[in-house]
């Protein structure tokens, strides 16, 4: 691992979750210096805790946030709209490993679905066939099942439960994968062990994460200086408008300034427009990059919702991985189904203690504790669907909440739209199908969980009074600043984010350093 001084101009990346670990990565291989600032400690393997409440509070990024709209999260956990990780790696180190692909038709919304009142529809500024080829090197680094010749998981109960239930109902596209966790040694990581605890954290590290394969090649190059516990708080510019410089608090609260040549905001859609909203000057002074007014807007979180079943016999969900099964075939566009877009079904899994939470959050009495008292012999899976932009789902910056630095907190405000609505009953109605279809006794809808696909608050348009980053999530407004997160997207798709942050973000690295290479950074 390098360090660099603060006063020499760096490229200067924030956050080393998907996208901004993967970016450190790819610019360190291509001989480029990097400083890495993550607000969170170096948390590694063996530090992970194999409980769930401990792991949630060991990982979680639980500063003080806000939430309001319509939506049920902002009356059940007010002041935990999302639930990310605040730790080297991001989110990565907690997520499920799905790694579907958009279709072509989801970067290409607008045109697709046609005007959708309400929703502030728009096309990528980028299409399938240009990101086919950075797919397909995420999956290769990701090493994702199903893809490449990669083994496929093998499929636990839960998995088979789904499968069998798909089958009845006439579906047709339903697999173990992909996934990005290791059926068998690859790349370095070794082969699940199946323990049924690689959501919160993965001690056997066959999971793909930055913190397992981006973050520790990034420093063997020698030109990563990577800095943990170190919160951004503004980014700065010169007279020109060009990023110079980030402000950022370490570990004790001291304030520090790295100087910079280019900057890459990777905190997160909330953190990432909420520095941005941060940053403003007399030149900037709605937000740093924001003459569109665009910085925070369009939050998307995905629909989301869960399908619980109970049976007669033992199912024992919790054995083998969290999630290794998804069906495909309502992925589709059809409006017949009453809505635009589509959804995937995919295996959960929640430990009783977080069952009891989020199963019906608030719920007591018989109708409740009987359905944990058959936690044994119950099936699950979650809903993930495509999620219309708003402008007025957004993140802002509290006008009285501040977080533990005395910053300003972010507020995330959420309505659901119509077409969210209409895709959830959807969905509801067809996984209840889909396990009555194998005997279950009894299912239970859940509400939406605090959010882990947060999308769209700095959003790719091309141009310029439509979004606020282009094709390359380089912004609009200032040449050498980038995004590199799931916020730059500019419509959800139904599939998880991931793979595309991955994608993006080699993409991105590509296009930094021919740039940087030619001269114009």
């Amino acid at each position: 691992m390098s360090t660099i001084a603060h006063d020499e101009p760096a490229v200067v990346i924030i956050g080393s979750g998907a996208g901004g670990g993967t970016l450190a990565y790819e610019l360190t291989a291509r001989h480029i210096p990097v400083v890495l600032l993550e607000a969170g400690p170096h948390l590694t393997h063996d530090d992970y805790t194999n409980d769930e409440w401990d792991a949630f509070g060991q990982m979680a990024w639980t500063d003080m946030r806000t939430d309001n709209g319509s939506w049920r999260v902002a009356r059940d956990f007010p002041n935990l709209p999302a639930w990310t990780v605040k730790a080297v790696g991001g989110t990565t180190t907690h997520w499920a490993g799905a790694t579907p692909r958009f279709k072509p038709h989801e970067f290409k919304a607008r045109t697709a679905y046609g005007r959708v009142d309400g929703a502030n529809l728009l096309d990528w500024p980028i299409d399938a066939s240009e990101m086919a080829p950075w797919y397909d090197k995420a999956e290769i680094a990701m090493g994702s099942t199903h893809r490449h010749g990669r083994k496929p998981l093998p499929a636990n109960n839960n998995y088979k439960v789904l499968a069998n239930g798909a089958e009845r109902l006439g579906y047709k596209y339903y697999a173990t994968g992909p996934y990005a966790t290791n059926a068998e040694e690859y790349d370095g990581r070794p082969a699940s062990v199946q323990d049924g605890f690689n959501f919160q954290g993965d001690k056997n590290g066959s999971k793909w994460s930055t913190l397992v394969r981006e973050i520790p090649r990034a420093c063997a190059t020698g030109l990563l200086d990577l800095r943990p516990n170190c919160h951004a708080v503004q980014i700065t510019h010169d007279a020109q408008g060009r990023a110079d410089g980030v402000l950022y608090l370490d570990e004790n609260g001291a304030m520090h300034r790295q100087r910079a040549r280019l900057v890459s905001v990777a905190g997160n859609a909330i953190e990432s427009a909420r520095l941005l909203l941060l940053s403003e000057s007399p030149m900037f002074p709605d937000g740093l990059a924001n003459s569109s007014g665009q910085v925070g807007r369009n939050y998307m979180r995905h629909l989301t919702g869960s399908q619980y079943a109970q049976f007669d016999e033992p199912v024992h969900m919790y054995r083998g991985e969290t999630m290794a099964g998804i069906v495909a075939d309502e992925s589709k566009h059809d409006t017949s189904r009453g809505f635009v877009g589509g959804y995937y079904l995919e295996t959960v899994s929640l430990g009783p203690a977080f069952l009891a939470k989020f199963l019906d959050p608030g719920a007591w009495g018989r109708n409740f504790t009987s359905f944990m008292e058959q936690y044994a012999n119950t099936a699950a899976l979650w809903i993930v669907g495509e999620d219309m932009p708003q402008e007025c789902n957004r993140v802002t910056l509290s006008p009285s909440a501040t977080d533990q630095h005395g910053l300003p907190a972010p507020n995330v405000y959420y309505d659901d739209h119509a077409n969210d609505t209409a895709m959830r009953e959807h969905a509801y109605r067809r996984t209840a199908q889909l396990y009555q279809a194998v005997g279950a006794k009894r299912t239970y809808a859940t509400t939406p969980y605090p959010s882990t696909h947060n999308l769209g608050t700095v959003r790719m348009s091309e141009r310029p009074e439509d979004g606020v980053v282009n094709q390359w999530g380089r912004a609009h407004d200032v040449p050498n600043l980038f995004v590199s997160d799931g916020s730059v997207f500019t419509t959800s798709a139904a599939a998880n984010p991931t793979l595309t942050i991955v994608a993006l973000a080699i993409r991105q690295a590509d296009y930094i350093a021919d740039q940087m290479a030619a001269g114009e950074i």
